[in-house]
């Protein structure tokens, strides 16, 4: 990854010309600025901090690196050169700081607005600008010590889940172990560290935080924005797969104002995939993770708002008499809400959970729902057990089994009724898969060593087998999530939330028009992806729900703007 980017630097630093320059000088936030030899332009973990155009001089880029925070130089920007990476497109705190070169520098500023305006108004310069900073933060990203520290026993629970919401949300960082590295433990021995105070998270700014929770380590990372209750939104989109990604680039790309909200991380289940390689454009494949990271960054391009880790608690629909003027409410986080024009249900599904006794227990330290790259290492030449037979199953099977020793693969029924062709001849290929068909998993327990001692039984032969394992993996199917809705909405048998039923007669004269077609049974209120009835369980389906969506939208605001 690192020669790859090596190779990539003309694009990472690009220089503009002098025509491109005096185009992009019209976008400016504010006039040139002239900053002294040495002067300190920006600090790491800086908010709305923004990118700067060089004028002349040179502007000197820094990260720390590692917990004793030395400043490393990521590189010196010249004329014709902008500061900044992603973090630039939100306001969200700098994950670099800046300071004017030994000559000092001359540029010009580009708060958010400015930024995304300069990059959707010229489309040359704007795919200069946003090609150098996806590739300056997955350099950023590859280096880790510009991120976050995370400090714990590897293999823990709570470690393993802050490293997969940092990985997925797309945030550097770097894991030291509090028994073995030296400088992780001076850090744990210096503050009078607990064990139950484990794991530790160091963020950018140098605060620590002990046991964080994914929302406290968004926090401090800044990438939960502040929620203004007064702000009305044309559209409120709830969760950040694909669904939901796809709609809020769409939306917002037409003039909407959107802001999506997720109570984990961009992605949904898609986004735990490691490699989707029946996606439409991507003949090679691409991961789960790095399709979310694009669609997030379009988003912002178009200036879209996201809010994440942030549950929501409750739709609040417009009263009767009034679904057509009044704003709906979304409670978020406790004592929060968000106002909006509609409301796109894009929430996906839950992770079934197979009927094994205290399976909670297991959940994070021995069973994992998804298979990223972090929890291929904890199993890495170890046997490990997946269970089910969708394509989601495939895929995480073709991914961990060249990573392990062995993989006993459970399925109740042949692969062929369930499994895509080209994945099943990829598991047919690999020599260490064993399978299990007409089993199930039926119990777990742990040895003290920290494995997990699990039992197969197969009800057709009336028979048991006992394994041992590192680590068991669970592609067993989901549940709608729409337990945060809690007002009637129409479903089917199973809980997935029905579109395109007729509205009452009352509700039609009141509108003024029937229902559309992914709309649900309240009025404004729409569901796409996986959480609608009926709904194809595949990622190019949920984009292409996510932009249609945005054709209903304008027809409900249209005839809405009528009704006032």
């Amino acid at each position: 990854m690192t020669d790859n980017l090596e190779s990539r630097r003309y694009q990472m630093f690009p220089v503009l010309s002098a025509e491109q320059i005096r185009l992009a000088t019209r976008f400016a936030s504010s006039g040139p600025h002239t900053f002294a030899p040495g002067e300190v332009v920006s600090e790491i973990g800086d908010r709305n901090s923004p990118a700067r155009l060089i004028l002349s001089g040179r502007l000197d880029v820094f990260r720390h690196d590692g917990l004793s925070m030395p400043e490393a130089l990521i590189t010196g920007h010249g004329k014709g050169q902008f500061s900044g990476e992603v973090s630039q497109l939100s306001g969200r705190p700098a994950l670099a700081g800046a300071r004017a070169g030994p000559e000092g520098c001359v540029a010009l500023a580009f708060d958010a607005a400015h930024l995304k305006a300069l990059i959707i108004g010229s489309a040359d310069i704007g795919e200069i600008i946003m090609r150098a900073y996806i590739l300056r933060r997955v350099e950023l990203i590859s280096f880790g010590g510009s991120g976050s520290i995370l400090i714990g026993h590897p293999g823990a629970r709570d470690l393993v889940r802050l490293q997969g919401f940092l990985s997925r949300s797309g945030y550097p960082h770097i894991v030291l172990d509090a028994a073995s590295d030296h400088e992780g433990q001076a850090l744990v021995e210096r503050l009078g560290i607990l064990p139950d105070d484990l794991p530790l998270m160091v963020c950018p700014n140098g605060t620590v935080l002990k046991h964080p929770t994914d929302a406290e380590a968004a926090c401090c990372l800044g990438i939960m924005p502040e929620l203004d209750p007064a702000t009305l939104y044309d559209v409120a989109i709830v969760g950040a797969g694909p669904s939901g990604l796809a709609a809020a680039v769409y939306a917002a790309s037409e003039g909407l104002s959107v802001i999506v909200i997720d109570a984990r991380e961009i992605g949904g289940q898609a986004g735990s995939s490691s490699r989707i390689e029946n996606y439409l454009g991507f003949p090679t494949g691409i991961s789960g993770q790095a399709l979310a990271g694009r669609a997030f960054n379009q988003a912002l391009k178009f200036g879209a708002e996201i809010a994440l880790p942030l549950d929501v608690n409750e739709l609040v629909p417009a009263p009767a008499g009034k679904r057509g003027t009044d704003p709906m409410v979304l409670r978020v986080g406790g004592d929060r809400q968000v106002k909006a024009r509609t409301v796109v249900i894009a929430s996906g599904a839950r992770y079934r959970r197979p009927d094994i006794p205290d399976i909670s227990r297991f959940e994070g330290a021995g069973i994992s729902y998804w298979a990223s790259a972090i929890e291929a290492k904890l199993c890495e030449n170890d046997d490990i057990a997946l269970v089910g037979g969708g394509n989601s199953a495939g895929q995480a099977v073709a991914f961990l089994a060249p990573r392990v020793r062995r993989l006993h693969l459970v399925i109740r029924r042949s692969l062929r009724e369930t499994m895509s062709a080209y994945l099943i001849d990829r598991i047919a290929a690999l020599s260490n898969v064993e399978m299990h068909v007409g089993c199930e998993l039926t119990s777990l327990a742990e040895d003290p060593h920290g494995r997990l001692a699990a039992t197969l039984t197969n009800f057709e032969k009336q028979s048991r087998k006992n394994y041992d394992l590192r680590r068991v993996f669970m592609f067993i199917g989901a549940d709608p999530n729409t337990d945060w809705i809690k007002c009637r909405i129409k479903t089917d048998d199973k809980g997935f939330i029905r579109t395109g039923t007729a509205f009452s007669p009352d509700v039609e004269e009141e509108l003024g028009r029937r229902s559309l077609q992914l709309e649900t049974s309240l009025p404004n209120v729409f569901a796409i992806g996986d959480v609608r009835a009926g709904s194809t369980k595949r990622v190019a389906a949920a984009v292409g729900e996510g932009a249609a969506v945005v054709s209903d939208i304008h027809a409900a605001l249209r005839q809405a703007s009528l009704m006032k």
